[in-house]
């Protein structure tokens, strides 16, 4: 009777072991990943061939600004990179902030302009916003900025 005990025993330790090696539900196990091409996730050959989106800034200050005034500033850019630059969207941060982008694929070594209008009809005091800009880039995704400080009218 102890023999059997012993051996049942051993045996669950044994399916145990087997489990433990098991990934956890929704994950892949780690022999898988054993590509030293993709191990850091990154395809270099195919990284190197990408556009490119270089701002010559991404943040705008207006300063001080009037209530109800509409102001814009065109951010300059980029493709440095070796196929067509593609902007697919650019959101403002709110509806007051209002980008406006070339829709057709940019060319490598071409220059093109993000015109970011700002309306600060009922807003006061210090305003920060942003534009989310995604592409087909190796980051993706690009953040503008403008900011400015609203005075009330008199």
């Amino acid at each position: 009777m102890k023999r059997l005990l012993i051996i049942s025993l051993v045996a669950m330790a044994a399916c145990n072991n087997q489990k433990s090696a098991q990934p956890p539900a929704g994950q892949i196990p780690i022999t898988l990943v054993n590509n030293p091409a993709s191990a850091n996730g990154i395809d270099t050959v195919a990284a190197a061939r990408k556009p490119t989106m270089e701002f010559t800034d991404t943040v705008h200050d207006f300063g001080t600004i009037h209530e109800r005034e509409i102001v814009e500033y065109e951010f300059s850019f980029t493709n440095n990179g070796k196929t067509p630059l593609i902007i697919n969207s650019a959101i403002g941060s709110c509806g007051c902030t209002v980008p406006s982008y070339p829709h057709d694929p940019l060319e490598p070594g071409k220059s093109g302009v993000m015109k970011v209008t700002f309306n600060s009809a009922g807003k006061s005091g210090h305003q920060e916003k942003s534009v989310t800009i995604h592409t087909n880039t190796l980051r993706g995704l690009h953040t503008l900025f403008i900011k400015a400080e609203i005075a009330k009218e008199k």
